[in-house]
């Protein structure tokens, strides 16, 4: 795992997982700038970000382009998932990062509730009281959480429908 230079984090540490072999890509086809950020001195730059534990194990943390940086701090919206996915009345859940003046990003809760489920905005605010306080999400937007056909969130078509066109749209709505 490497930070942002490409230097080695210590054990324990999140950073981008970089791998080296005969079995990596060589190129992005046709595309010599995005393989010129994704192959460096012949590592991999993966865009996934793990921690090597105690034990020598690999843990993946989340992708790189959706962690959200907010007041400096790296905030890995999986964890934030995990965690909400415990409320009895969510469904479904996708945290993002939403532009923000002061901060640089938010974190961003879209969550799909259980049929017949109700759940406040203030409840689910007390139910995140157990998270750190900077990764509670500061927006929870209650709507359905977009899959692809392999099950995965479509991540960036929320920030595209929640993110800064949204925003103003709503903003001269009121």
């Amino acid at each position: 795992m490497v930070d942002e230079a490409g230097n080695e984090v210590p054990q324990g540490q999140v950073g981008e997982l970089a791998v080296k072999g005969p079995g990596i890509m060589r190129c992005y086809y046709g595309d010599p700038e995005e393989t010129a950020k994704t192959i460096r001195d012949g590592w991999l730059f993966t865009g996934d970000m793990a921690r090597l534990d105690d034990d020598g194990f690999l843990w993946l943390v989340d992708r790189k382009k959706d962690v959200v940086i907010s007041g400096g701090e790296n905030i890995y919206p999986v964890q934030i998932e995990d965690f909400l996915s415990a409320h009895p009345a969510i469904k479904d859940v996708a945290v993002i990062g939403l532009p923000d003046e002061r901060l640089g990003e938010i974190t961003c809760a879209v969550v799909e509730l259980k049929p017949g489920e109700q759940l406040s905005e203030d409840a689910f605010n007390d139910f995140c009281l157990s998270l750190p306080r900077y990764k509670r999400p500061r927006k929870v937007i209650f709507a359905d959480v977009p899959r692809n056909a392999t099950g995965k969130i479509e991540k960036p078509r929320l920030r595209q429908m929640y993110g800064v066109e949204h925003l103003v749209a709503e903003e001269n709505q009121a």
